[in-house]
């Protein structure tokens, strides 16, 4: 029987709930772009060359992470045009699997994924805005560290505070709608990506480092330096060697897993599009569309970035790069010391840009939440500006939460330095992340077999090959950082779990609601 088919023109703008469609296909793709660079470009890249040990190596971690990034979005445009609403992937998967799915995707997001991306995103704001102003510190206290337990604590740095004033500024200004929201981040991911194209041309056609570009691209794959990476428990370090890239096929395999913790969380956030999908105008084509041409844009930007740091410095002096910054060495070495300064200004921007998108975008979650019953009822109403103001409240405030909250740290002196709780959160959650990534590819399969009559405007390319190629490579990564970075990805699967007792007392909730 054939499939039904759809028109794919725009859809009334007043015609999901109140959401007013004012997004187009290029602010799609400004948010797409927006969302995914922020800081890491800029800095890890030197740890991918101390895990992979060569030119080579670097170049081909992001391309791996462009690829894998790629497939999940152009997979993920099926599932968008199925079901274009607000959510997202809260909605493919609540689809797909089943409402825990969906609750347990919602509640990591809420309470660490999208809130701990934005508190980091803001820190690295007020951390690089420190390099022009430097009253702005992290060590300058407001509040000094109250211990909160052994462990914990809780402060106040002019670093955080400004933090947390852009993370309260930009809630506000996306209080007042979208179409304010979706100018602010035009105007900063347009201005993010020239500063990009500018650092790329500089890197490639400026610097001309002729030793560098000599050593690195003709001995693109000579390991140099690479670090020991170690089973990541100690009951495995009896099991499993310390290995490098070198150490054969299997260092090989676990260097490049390991590597794409950095490269991967640097392109993330490429779904926070379908969470807006009730603002967009035409979201049945522009959410695949948006995704599509937006992961391609940074995929070409992060790859050409890399070559432009294999132009401008030898592979010793990024591995090495002062605090990782490998951009801020790439840009001193071609302006002396004002390189540091036009890098911090461009970062400034970037995150600023960055934490635009990811605020407007994120509070989509919560709202389809509690539209779901699933969530405090208040984050399902919208303002008269037709946005989730008081969803947008509730992450503005628990953001400021994880940027106050330290962790503690005592040395056996006694000494005793403090730790960003949400930066411990994100490490976890990375490999939660990938999980819930690879579920919901593999959705686009169990759909096709369960609802294979349902409209779908948007197919994904090279079924069933790409969902699986995304699903096979994802799932190797997985081993391998259970493998190797267990004391990190066990906590983030404890963060999904305590989301089931959560998900059986909100579904009462809800259920006793409807009766």
């Amino acid at each position: 029987m054939p499939e039904p088919t759809t028109s794919l023109a725009p859809i009334p703008e007043h015609s999901e709930k109140g959401f007013v469609r004012a997004i187009g296909l290029f602010d799609g793709t400004m948010i797409v772009v927006g969302s995914m660079i922020g800081s890491g470009i800029f800095i890890v890249s030197a740890d991918i060359t101390r895990q992979t040990g060569s030119a080579g190596g670097l170049l081909l971690t992001w391309m791996i992470t462009g690829v894998l990034t790629i497939a999940a979005a152009l997979s993920f445009g099926e599932l968008a045009g199925m079901f274009p609403h607000a959510g997202g992937q809260y909605i493919y998967l609540r689809e797909a699997y089943s409402p825990l799915w969906g609750f347990l995707y919602g509640w990591t997001l809420f309470l660490v994924i999208q809130s701990g991306t934005i508190a980091a995103v803001a820190v690295g704001f007020a951390r690089y805005l420190g390099v022009l102003l430097p009253a702005v510190s992290a060590k300058s206290w407001i509040v000094e560290p109250i211990a909160l337990g052994s462990k914990y604590a809780i402060s106040l740095s002019v670093q955080q505070l400004v933090g947390v004033v852009m993370v309260l500024f930009l809630t506000f200004v996306n209080t007042l709608g979208v179409r304010l929201g979706k100018l602010i981040q035009n105007i900063f991911t347009s201005a993010k990506t020239l500063a990009l194209l500018g650092l790329i041309f500089l890197g490639v056609f400026v610097a001309h480092n002729h030793a560098a570009i000599a050593d690195n691209f003709s001995h693109l794959w000579a390991i140099r330096n690479p670090v020991s990476i170690e089973p990541g428990a100690n009951f495995l370090r009896q099991l499993l060697p310390s290995i490098t890239v070198a150490s054969g096929v299997f260092g090989l395999l676990v260097a490049f897993g390991v590597a794409q913790v950095g490269s991967l969380f640097s392109s993330d956030a490429w779904n926070n599009i379908g969470f807006t999908a009730g603002e967009l105008k035409n979201p049945k084509r522009d959410v695949a569309l948006s995704m599509a041409f937006g992961t391609l844009i940074v995929t070409a930007l992060y790859v050409l970035a890399n070559i432009a740091y294999l132009c401008a410095l030898p592979l010793a002096q990024i591995q090495n790069a002062p605090d990782d910054r490998v951009a801020t060495a790439a840009l001193q070495a071609i302006f002396g010391p004002a390189g540091a300064l036009i890098m911090a200004g461009a970062i400034i921007v970037s995150t600023f840009g960055c934490n635009n998108g990811l605020i407007l975008a994120g509070a989509r979650v919560p709202y389809a939440m509690a539209h779901d019953g699933l969530f405090f009822k208040s984050m399902a109403k919208l303002n008269n500006k037709g946005v989730p103001a008081t969803a947008l409240a509730f992450q503005g405030f628990w953001i400021a939460v994880l940027i106050l909250m330290r962790t503690r740290h005592v040395a056996a002196t006694g000494a005793v330095t403090y730790g960003n709780l949400y930066s411990d959160l994100l490490d976890y959650v990375v490999f939660s992340v990938l999980i819930f990534y690879a579920i919901t590819v593999a959705g686009v399969i169990v759909l096709r077999v369960r609802r294979p009559n349902t409209d779908r405007p948007y197919r994904t390319p090279l079924y069933p090959f790409l969902p699986l190629l995304y699903i096979f490579t994802a799932s190797a990564i997985l081993c391998v950082l259970l493998l190797y970075r267990t004391q990190t990805a066990w906590p983030g699967l404890v963060i999904v779990l305590l989301g089931v007792p959560v998900y059986l007392v909100w579904s009462k909730r809800g259920a006793a609601s409807k009766t």
